[in-house]
């Protein structure tokens, strides 16, 4: 008998989740719900989903999956509204947000016999947002966080892998607990470190137009998590404010101890510190998808000549490979300059790689 899957929020995660769905149940009907009239259209469009929900409850009583693809403080809402509905029989609820503690206790009053909820937060995405960036491949060896209540019956979790195995992710199982601890720790953390750094930069440089020049290298780099939507990071903080706030009196603890060392011209300290440090990042996974996106980026040497660039697009679009950005790092006249190709996935970048090396560029990645 045919699936129907209601997706709730039409943007770039709740998209690709639709393509993947389609790709590996391609009996199953998708229905879109958004409040955005274009997003529904949009999405409709571009075949991303089957139909356009009109009802929020009437299309919830009749699906089989439910995907709540919108911000954790909208999903919240949203379990409210749905709390009166009488769902399918066997009907699973899951959600995309990244952060689990509220709407776990939310979504408590909808797990009973005939409803299972099950959270779930998939660990990528893209630096393009909407719709229309859908990807079916956006979470290929990404982990996909799921958080079922103790008593979820495990065939439970397993039907919700199914439906999700078009995805090619890795699923984990964690507690709504651990998972904001971690969630806080290499995701969450780094984007408060990054907004900072930016802010320090400005508030120590008086606007200082040197500053802004020579951060446009390695600084601008280090911090670009810090241009993410100012609005999605507000909630996610807000909504994991706990845990970040036992970790940012952790962090001025550290940063004391380094001042610490400084002060005391503690030169012995000071290098254990940085050995540590590079120790413990270099024994990282490399290219793993996790809950900071990983950058996909080529570094490519071209001649200071008329139409290089032009050039080095052409090639990788005549073997259909898309770049997400393109940045000149240096380029002054009579030296190489350097260009910063960002790529949607290393997939792309290896190809994109082998190709340029056959036209005679030289290459290189930074790990």
């Amino acid at each position: 008998m045919a699936k129907r899957v209601l997706l709730i929020g039409l943007g770039l995660i709740g998209g690709s989740l639709a393509l993947t769905i389609k790709k590996e149940h391609p009996d199953t009907t998708i229905v879109g719900f958004d409040v955005d009239a274009k997003a529904k259209k949009l999405a409709l469009s571009l075949k991303v989903i089957d139909q356009v929900g009109e009802s929020l409850k009437s299309e919830a009583e009749k699906a089989d999956l439910i995907i709540l693809s919108t911000p954790v403080q909208s999903a919240i809402k949203i379990i409210e509204e749905l709390s009166t509905c009488t769902f399918k029989n066997g009907c699973i609820i899951t959600d995309v947000g990244s952060t689990k503690k509220a709407i776990f206790q939310k979504a408590s009053k909808l797990n009973n016999g005939q409803v299972t909820f099950i959270g779930g937060h998939p660990m990528a995405g893209s630096h393009k947002t909407g719709v229309e960036a859908s990807n079916e491949r956006l979470f290929e060896n990404a982990y996909y966080i799921l958080t079922p209540y103790t008593e979820t019956k495990a065939n439970k979790v397993i039907t919700l892998q199914n439906w999700l195995r078009g995805t090619r992710a890795k699923f984990i199982q964690l507690d709504p607990e651990a998972h904001d601890k971690y969630a806080g720790l290499i995701s969450h953390m780094p984007h408060l470190i990054a907004a900072s750094l930016v802010h320090q930069t400005e508030n120590l440089s008086k606007g200082d137009t040197i500053v802004h020049s020579l951060a446009a290298g390695g600084f601008r780099d280090i911090t670009r998590i810090a241009s993410a939507s100012p609005t999605m990071w507000r909630d996610i903080t807000m909504q994991n404010k706990d845990v970040l706030l036992s970790m940012i009196d952790q962090w001025c603890e550290l940063m004391g101890d380094i001042r610490s060392m400084l002060k005391e011209g503690d030169e012995d300290a000071i290098y254990s510190f940085f050995s540590e440090a590079k120790t413990l990042r270099d024994g990282l996974p490399i290219k793993k998808k996790g809950a900071v996106l990983p950058f996909y980026d080529l570094f490519v040497d071209v001649p200071d000549h008329p139409g290089v660039i032009s050039d080095v697009t052409s090639i990788l679009s005549s073997h259909s490979i898309s770049l997400t950005n393109i940045r000149i790092i240096e380029s002054r006249e009579d030296i190489m300059g350097v260009l910063r190709l960002s790529f949607r996935s290393d997939d792309d970048l290896q190809n994109a790689k082998n190709i340029l090396q056959d036209h005679m560029y030289e290459t290189y990645e930074l790990t």
